[in-house]
């Protein structure tokens, strides 16, 4: 068990594959301590299931154990658009978020994708720094989007803040060119 922690500590490489089955519990697990509402395993199932949707998990290096993270995207034509992304918090800040995005960017670019599309809470300084290395830029904003994350819901948790806490944050919507 103390290897876990080490390994945690450490910033090893992570070794992203396509969602199974299997990791569909843990993919919930992960997502419920991301988000205020955080989806079932039931519900990750059927979206992994439904049309033009793929899923990646990230792992420790050498792809064993449980995931640390896993992204959905959905695509259709030539726009794609990340459902959602989410890293177990012990392996915050260690790229796995990283690696999770830049194998479904290579993963669209290889399908001829030419724009990836997200939504991000302007209070999320860890993700919105990710995703402007990545190269996205803001095309839009929805006013006052994430009515759950007020009061300190789980997914406002060291996030900056613009407005008060007590207002809903806004979704900034962003867009990566992958052509």
């Amino acid at each position: 068990m103390l290897w876990w922690f080490w390994w945690l500590w450490s910033s090893p490489s992570v070794f992203v594959t396509e969602a199974g089955e299997d990791d569909l519990v843990a993919m919930a697990e992960i997502h419920e301590a991301s988000f205020p509402h955080g989806w079932d395993a039931d519900t990750l199932h059927k979206m992994l299931h439904g049309g033009g949707m793929f899923g990646l998990v990230a792992r420790r290096e050498g792809g064993e154990g449980d995931p640390l993270g896993f992204v959905l995207v959905r695509s259709t034509g030539e726009e794609a658009e990340v459902i959602t992304v989410a890293t177990a918090p012990a392996a915050r800040g260690k790229g796995v978020g990283r690696a999770l995005m830049d194998e479904a960017v290579r993963r669209l670019q290889r399908d001829r994708v030419a724009r990836l599309y997200l939504e991000v809470s302007e209070r999320n300084a860890a993700a919105l720094a990710l995703y402007r290395a990545l190269g996205f830029r803001k095309v839009g904003e929805r006013k006052a989007y994430y009515a759950s994350h007020v009061d300190g819901g789980k997914a406002a948790a060291g996030h900056t803040s613009a407005p008060p806490l007590n207002a809903p944050p806004s979704a900034l919507v962003m867009e990566l060119d992958l052509g």
